[in-house]
């Protein structure tokens, strides 16, 4: 099975090991000594993966040391001092899909047309067939789209889903839903969102008075909250988590789209810059394409 995800996750990546490990390995087989001009391409690798200046440079700063320490003069050996960087920053959390404490409430926010209501849709049956009892909460009522792509997921993967209509208050969606969880002994209760950006005001007031609700009629579960982003928009994305920072404490990222783009080192960029832990990656359009995010897997599918 292992070795079928790892398949998957390598092809997913397609795009960003050819613009990135790729390049990198061609790069350093045209020099014969590690010198200052070979740092500086490296780094316009990096900085055209979409990996971020700020980081670029601490990865460059890190690999000189790394370098230093082990004596290194081949430059075909650079590439081995890169991979065991890009492993320390990632770091070695182990992600998994056993809920240490149940309930739990997975809030989901981020913008439109990230992918947030499939991702949803994947992480409830992805749960849902590790024999978890799920249920889902349409609290995007701002879009009927998005009430009724939820109800696809929801018989897509045989998941329970409380709604109202569209343009109503979502505080209630999620206040009935904790009453349905609570009656019907749910284990883990998935609560999509708004997501809108240009408003910003509206959002932080829409996810505070949700995030009472939950606090008072649901005390007693876990609360994480994880923000979509879409590989797709590179350092973009980055730009977008800070401002959701902003708004509310968020515990993990979904990043969707890994295989639509050449920009996935926007990973390393994520963990790096924002310190906030990766938790699920999509690498494909299928159910089984949401994949749990692991770092060492990710590094040896780049290299």
């Amino acid at each position: 099975m292992f070795g079928e995800i790892f398949e998957k996750l390598k092809k997913g990546l397609n795009k960003t090991k050819d613009s990135f490990t790729g390049k990198i390995s061609e790069m350093l087989k045209l020099y014969v000594t590690i010198d200052e001009e070979m740092f500086e391409e490296l780094e316009e690798i990096l900085v055209s993966a979409d990996i971020g200046i700020e980081t670029s440079l601490d990865i460059i700063e890190k690999v000189k040391q790394k370098i230093k320490e082990k004596k290194i003069k081949d430059p075909k050996e650079v590439k081995g001092c890169l991979k065991e960087v890009l492993i320390d920053i990632l770091g070695d959390e182990e992600n998994s899909l056993t809920l240490d404490k149940t309930p739990e409430v997975m809030l989901i926010i981020g913008v439109n047309g990230v992918g947030k209501t499939t991702s949803i849709g994947k992480i409830a049956s992805k749960y849902k067939s590790k024999k978890y009892k799920v249920l889902l909460a349409a609290a995007d009522t701002f879009r009927a789209a998005a009430i009724d792509q939820l109800e696809i997921w929801s018989s897509r993967s045989g998941v329970d889903l409380i709604k109202h209509q569209e343009g109503s208050d979502p505080a209630a969606v999620v206040f009935d839903a904790i009453q349905a969880a609570k009656a019907r002994k749910t284990d883990l209760l998935i609560c999509d969102t708004a997501g809108r950006l240009h408003n910003k005001k509206n959002l932080m007031d829409e996810l505070s008075k949700i995030n009472r609700i939950i606090d008072r009629e649901f005390s007693e579960a876990k609360k994480q909250t994880f923000l979509v982003l879409d590989a797709t928009t590179g350092q973009n994305a980055i730009i977008q988590a800070k401002q959701f920072m902003e708004s509310c404490p968020i515990d993990g990222i979904i990043l969707t789209k890994l295989d639509g783009t050449a920009k996935g080192g926007v990973v390393i960029s994520i963990k790096s810059v924002l310190n906030i832990p990766v938790k699920f990656i999509g690498v494909g359009e299928t159910i089984d394409d949401l994949q749990l995010f692991d770092s060492k897997s990710f590094v040896e599918a780049l290299f």
